[in-house]
């Protein structure tokens, strides 16, 4: 198994699929198809059925079942970041780690445990990493390989089993995973997506998020005679973000159960200038207050400089799908059963992030999160253990076979 998991994950990150927020098609990138058409070949192979890439560019399958049950949805995502470089991986893998620092042929960059403690306690393991100047993609291809992996195990051995539903879906990194069509084409009782990080992780309570575009529009003007007239949109866009509260409320400075803002991009020019900003907190009243502020900031600027339009649009992303997963924590119950029969005590802390199964469960597909060892996601330092992955498709069959009856 460990090293069908190395083979895949190794594999399937040297293609790129990086998503693109700012592309209006589905998926984002056409490069994702790459993936996805090599994922339906190998489903095919494997013996699942009616396997298909949807209009919208998300692989579907089906493992026969073999016993009753409900029906189970097994969900990855195939893209990757756009925070970081994702072009030309070189995935690479260092066997039976010693626990010291881990260099990188491509970039003066170390790893170390002082950096990522988690990684002081994999020493004999089987490390995958990147070269240093892209991220790894084990986020999330380690939940395609972890998936891929024990479809093949399911098919091959003919385990008691209910019938299980197959998604790999794009654009989950941009927030435009779930197409509306997805949980009708899904048709499974409840599902549970692989996108976790530490062994253990069952994750039920996520952010809930919102999205900012902020248009700042100047007046421009030929400089040597823009006294008087010229009104400049990035120094406008620059004071909104100063006033926005950045001592306590980014992502450098929060932790545990602290929302925040975030600017992700910046762009124009002294005539018009446009930021996005993205919203998080655990709670839908602290998530309508960041919004509350940021609006009024915007206002607050406006006001200084009548001459400048500033627009401020905010829309929903997800939400905390521990609103609809505590009214029926059935699949979260038989996740943390399948981690106990596995050896593995399950962890459940809220996660400062959002998986497919948030819009999921949204949409009316209860759908936890999974782990799957992956680590220092979205830069160059990502990292996962091959014996990690293995422990989650151990979780993934076991819970399978919890889940047939008879």
């Amino acid at each position: 198994m460990e090293r069908e998991l190395e083979e895949r994950l190794v594999r399937y990150c040297a293609v790129d699929t990086q998503s693109d927020e700012s592309s209006a098609t589905q998926p984002s990138t056409a490069i994702q198809l790459r993936l996805a058409e090599m994922l339906a070949a190998e489903l095919r192979e494997a013996g699942a059925e009616e396997v298909t890439i949807t209009g919208y560019g998300a692989v579907l399958a089906t493992v026969p079942g073999t016993a009753p049950g409900p029906v189970i949805g097994l969900c990855a995502h195939m893209d990757t970041a756009p925070a970081f470089h994702a072009t030309g991986v070189k995935p690479r893998v260092i066997r039976g780690y010693n626990g010291g620092a881990i260099s990188y042929p491509d970039a003066p960059i170390t790893l170390t445990p002082e950096h990522s403690p988690y990684l002081a306690g994999k020493v004999g393991h089987d490390i995958i990493t990147a070269s240093g100047t892209t991220l790894l993609g084990a986020d999330d291809k380690a939940g395609v390989a972890i998936i891929m992996t024990a479809v093949r195990e399911l098919l091959a051995s003919g385990a008691p089993r209910p019938k299980l539903r197959v998604a790999f879906t794009p654009d989950e990194e941009i927030g435009r995973g779930v197409d509306a069509r997805l949980p009708g084409d899904l048709g499974v009782d409840f599902a549970y997506t692989f996108d976790g990080g530490a062994v253990g992780e069952v994750d039920y309570e996520t952010f809930s998020a919102d999205g900012a575009k902020i248009r700042v529009e100047g007046v421009s003007t030929h400089t040597g005679t823009a006294a008087g007239k010229m009104v400049n949109a990035l120094h406008l866009a620059a004071k909104i973000i100063e006033l926005l509260p950045q001592a306590t409320q980014t992502p450098e400075v929060t932790s545990g159960r602290d929302g925040f803002w975030h600017i992700h991009a910046l762009s124009g020019s002294a005539a018009v200038a446009e930021m996005s900003i993205i919203l998080r907190d655990f709670e839908l009243e602290g998530l309508a207050a960041r919004g509350a502020v940021l609006r009024q900031v915007c206002a607050a600027v406006a006001a200084t400089e009548p001459r400048a339009t500033i627009s401020c649009e905010i829309r929903p992303q997800y939400r905390n799908m521990r609103y609809w997963l505590e009214k029926d924590m059935t699949p979260v119950d038989l996740a943390h059963a399948a981690c106990r029969a596995e050896g593995i005590e399950p962890i459940s802390n809220p996660i400062r992030g959002g998986t497919d199964g948030s819009r999921l469960t949204e949409m009316g597909v209860p759908c936890p999160n999974i782990f799957t060892g992956m680590q220092d996601i979205h830069g160059p330092l990502e990292w996962i253990s091959v014996q990690d992955m293995a422990a989650a498709t151990r979780v993934c069959l076991r819970l399978v076979g919890l889940a047939a009856k008879g």
